[in-house]
C-alpha cells in the first residue's frame, strides 16, 4: 500500500495504522490498543497524533529511507573491498575478516563482509552432489589411542616453487595435527614424518593408513613366507611399526579416514594463503612456517579429548630407531665380495660371517650393509673385480709305445 507516494507500508504497519484508526473512532480505549500491540499507552498518543498530523504516514519509522547513524564510512568501506579483491580475492568471508584484522588492523564482522560481496557480480557456483549419509564414527577417547595419517598432493606453492606432498597426522581423540611437506609421497618420506611426529609425541598406539602401496605390500607370498606362516606380505612402513609396537588399521574408503580428508579441505583452503601472503616459495620456508603455525591452527581447531590421558609411549631406550625406520634388502654376497642395489656395485671389505646379508637405506639417504647385527665396511665400485688366473704348466709324461708299435718292428 502507497502512502502519500512516499513509503509502502509493511503488513506490520497496517495492522498498527488499523489499531490506531479504531482507537481514534473509539471503538476500543487506547489503552487497549496498546495491549493488543504490545507497547506502551505513551506510545499509543505518540502515534495517534502522529496519524492525526500526517495520515497513514505516521505508523512509518522516521528513521526509514535514512543511512543509518552506526553505518561503515563508505571511505572505509571501498577500501575493505579493494583489500578483498585484490589481496584476499579467493578468501572466505570469515577467513578475510581474520586476515583483515591480523594484517591491516581493521575490525570487522563476517557477515559484513558476506553482505558487501554478496552485492557485487556473483560467480556461478556448480551445485553439489547430495552426498550419502553415512553413520559419524565416534572419537577415541585418549590423546595417542589413534592417529589417521595420509598425504596430499596439491599446489601448496601455487606456482612459486615445486610441487610439494604435505604429510599429516591428526589425532583422532584431540584433533591435534603435525604435518610436514616433502618432495613426493612414499616410504622414505613417510618414515622421515612418522619420526618427527614421534619425537613431538612418541609412539601412538596405532595409525589409520589408506592402501597406498606405500604403506600396504600388493605382492604375493614367496613359498618360503609361505612355510613361514605368514599371513600376508608386510610392507616396510608395516615392518617398521610392527618393529616398535604400533598397530596398523588400512581404510577401504575415503570416507572411512574422513577426519583427515577434511583437514585436507581446511589447509588447501587456509594454509595456501597464509603462505602466499608471506611470498613462501621453497620446501625449507614452507616447513619453517609449518612449525610456527601448526600450534595456533592447533588452538583454533583442536578439541578437548574425553579422557586427559595420553597413551603415547615412548621408545625404549635399547631401540635403534634408525636401523628400524629404513628400507631393509636382502641380498646374497657373490663369490667376489660384492652385492647390488638399484644398479649400483658394492665391494665388502671385511669378511662376511654369512651370504645372506641385509642393505638398510636410512632416511638421511646413507646405507648401511648388515650382517647378523654387525655393520661391515664397504666401498662402491664401477667394475667388478677380476679374478686372478693361475698358470699352471702341464707336464708332459713320456709315452710307452705299444708291443704292436711300428717302432717295435722289424726291417728284417
Amino acid at each position: 500500500m502507497s502512502v502519500g507516494g512516499i513509503f509502502s507500508l509493511s503488513i506490520h504497519e497496517l495492522k498498527r495504522l488499523q489499531i490506531i484508526q479504531q482507537a481514534m473512532d473509539k471503538q476500543i480505549t487506547q489503552k487497549m490498543a496498546a495491549s493488543i500491540l504490545g507497547v506502551s499507552h505513551r506510545q499509543i498518543k505518540r502515534l495517534v497524533r502522529a496519524v492525526r498530523k500526517s495520515g497513514a504516514q505516521g505508523v512509518v519509522n522516521k528513521a526509514r529511507g535514512h543511512p543509518s547513524n552506526r553505518r561503515i564510512a563508505d571511505e572505509i568501506k571501498d577500501k575493505i573491498l579493494a583489500l578483498c579483491r585484490e589481496k584476499y580475492h579467493d578468501f572466505g568471508p570469515t577467513f578475510a575478516c581474520e586476515k583483515l584484522l591480523e594484517q591491516d588492523g581493521i575490525k570487522i564482522s563476517d557477515e559484513t563482509i558476506r553482505r558487501w560481496l554478496s552485492e557485487g557480480p556473483q560467480e556461478k557456483r556448480k551445485r553439489k552432489k547430495k552426498k550419502v549419509h553415512r553413520k559419524w564414527r565416534e572419537r577415541k577417547a585418549c590423546f595417542g589411542a589413534m592417529v589417521p595419517v595420509d598425504g596430499s598432493h596439491h599446489k601448496w606453492l601455487e606456482g612459486r616453487g615445486p610441487e610439494l606432498v604435505l604429510m599429516a597426522y591428526i589425532d583422532d581423540a584431540s584433533s591435534t595435527v603435525f604435518a610436514w611437506f616433502y618432495d613426493y609421497e612414499g616410504i622414505l618420506p613417510a618414515m622421515d614424518s612418522f619420526e618427527r611426529y614421534m619425537r613431538k609425541y612418541g609412539l601412538p598406539q596405532s595409525v589409520y593408513l589408506d592402501r597406498h602401496t606405500t604403506y600396504k605390500s600388493t605382492r604375493k607370498l614367496t613359498p618360503e613366507e609361505e612355510l613361514e606362516g605368514i599371513r600376508r606380505p608386510l610392507s616396510q612402513f608395516e615392518r617398521a611399526l610392527g618393529e616398535l609396537g604400533v598397530e596398523v588399521i588400512h581404510a577401504y574408503s575415503p570416507q572411512a579416514k574422513g577426519r583427515v580428508e577434511r583437514l585436507f579441505g581446511t589447509l588447501q583452503d587456509r594454509l595456501v594463503k597464509e603462505m602466499r601472503l608471506k611470498g613462501i616459495s621453497t620446501k625449507e620456508e614452507a616447513n619453517k612456517f609449518l612449525k610456527a603455525y601448526m600450534p595456533s591452527f592447533n588452538k583454533k581447531y583442536g578439541v578437548i579429548a574425553a579422557d586427559l590421558t595420553d597413551v603415547h609411549r615412548k621408545p625404549s631406550a635399547d631401540m635403534d630407531i634408525d636401523s628400524i625406520l629404513c628400507i631393509r634388502i636382502e641380498r646374497f654376497v657373490k663369490k667376489d665380495s660384492t652385492v647390488t642395489l638399484d644398479g649400483k656395485l658394492y665391494l665388502i671389505e671385511e669378511e662376511c660371517v654369512t651370504k645372506k646379508i641385509l642393505l638398510e637405506k636410512h632416511i638421511d639417504g646413507s646405507l648401511h650393509i648388515v650382517s647378523k647385527g654387525v655393520h661391515l665396511k664397504y666401498k662402491e665400485i664401477t667394475e667388478r673385480p677380476k679374478r686372478e688366473q693361475k698358470k699352471t704348466v702341464r707336464q708332459r709324461k713320456p709315452t710307452k709305445p705299444s708291443k704292436d708299435h711300428p717302432w717295435r718292428r722289424s726291417w728284417t
